[in-house]
């Protein structure tokens, strides 16, 4: 299918941006330029997420004392009700990404008050490379496990859930819960995954394709990979790579949403595969015509609208 005409309108703006000097690739940029540029990105790509949204600000702690700060989104009204809850974790590669630049996906995810929202914030590469947002995240679930009834959240109706690294790391957590327990105390009862890094080891057609032009480019993955597992061997594990996870078995229902144009387009179509022959339940969409990180797009083109309310009427039914 086509690519979005509005979606296409905003790429050739950017594309000018680049030519005449006036932004760069995002993988020429230091992380720390890069995560400026990328948290401004929401206020263009969302201008007006919901509104009628509690949100109330929180620390988790970790294993090794620091805290995370946190987020937990409520629609106004059900405040006093014990909900469901959905733990999202951001995108951006284990290098960008901030509370503040998925603010709107969590707004949006909540709007139903169907569930509560809780986002934890997890430390980034190169500061903290992995294992480090893995262990951040481990520990973000087993928090809610412990203290979300305090927090009027139901621990045992959790729906594991991210973007891009942040469903990479959705997806290790709902394998721990089966592969180790011992380690992973909250048990999902679902996952929502879009656009996961699958394999962080391997290139596929998908990367050629979409290699530049199509807002995550090629080269910013690997420059990720690089900040986050600067030990190439790194890549070979398992929550790096869930696709090279040994010796599956059957996980919490998934829902995957993958983009049209996205270099991360075939390793999402094999992850999908995988958890199929597993016996999970696994609903997969691809979403035509649009790119990466279209959950932050609500600005950009009506498409998505149809997309939060196709993953809150899957969610009614897990």
């Amino acid at each position: 299918m086509p690519l979005d005409p509005d979606l296409e309108g905003f790429l050739e703006l950017a594309e000018m941006g680049r030519l005449s000097g006036k932004s760069q690739p995002m993988h020429q940029l230091t992380p720390q330029a890069a995560r400026a540029e990328f948290d401004l990105t929401s206020q263009i790509l969302d201008p007006s997420p919901p509104g009628a949204i509690n949100v109330s600000a929180l620390q988790v702690p970790t294993r090794d004392g620091q805290l995370l700060a946190a987020r937990l989104y409520r629609k106004i009204g059900t405040e006093q009700s014990v909900l469901p809850v959905i733990l999202y974790f951001h995108g951006g590669g284990y290098v960008l990404g901030s509370l503040d630049s998925h603010d709107s996906i969590c707004r949006r995810l909540a709007a139903s008050g169907r569930h509560a929202v809780l986002a934890p914030a997890y430390r980034l590469a190169p500061e903290h490379p992995f294992p480090a947002a893995v262990n951040d995240a481990v520990d973000s679930a087993n928090w809610l496990a412990r203290e979300g009834a305090v927090l009027q959240l139901d621990p045992l109706k959790v729906t594991l859930a991210g973007d891009s690294a942040g469903a990479t790391l959705a997806t290790v957590l709902a394998i721990s819960a089966v592969q180790h327990p011992e380690e992973m105390v909250l048990k999902p009862q679902a996952q929502l995954l879009f656009y996961p890094v699958a394999d962080t080891q391997r290139t596929r057609p998908s990367h050629q394709r979409y290699a530049e032009g199509f807002l995550l480019e090629s080269k910013t993955l690997q420059w990720f990979y690089r900040h986050y597992t600067p030990d190439a061997e790194q890549r070979g594990d398992w929550r790096t790579s869930p696709l090279l996870t040994q010796g599956l078995t059957t996980l919490a229902p998934a829902y995957i949403s993958l983009a049209e144009y996205d270099p991360l387009y075939d390793e999402g179509l094999e992850y999908a595969d995988l958890l199929k022959n597993t016996g999970t339940s696994v609903t997969l969409l691809t979403q035509n015509g649009l790119t990466h990180d279209f959950l932050r797009m609500s600005g950009i083109t009506g498409d998505i609208v149809n997309i939060y309310s196709a993953v809150d009427s899957w969610l009614a039914l897990h």
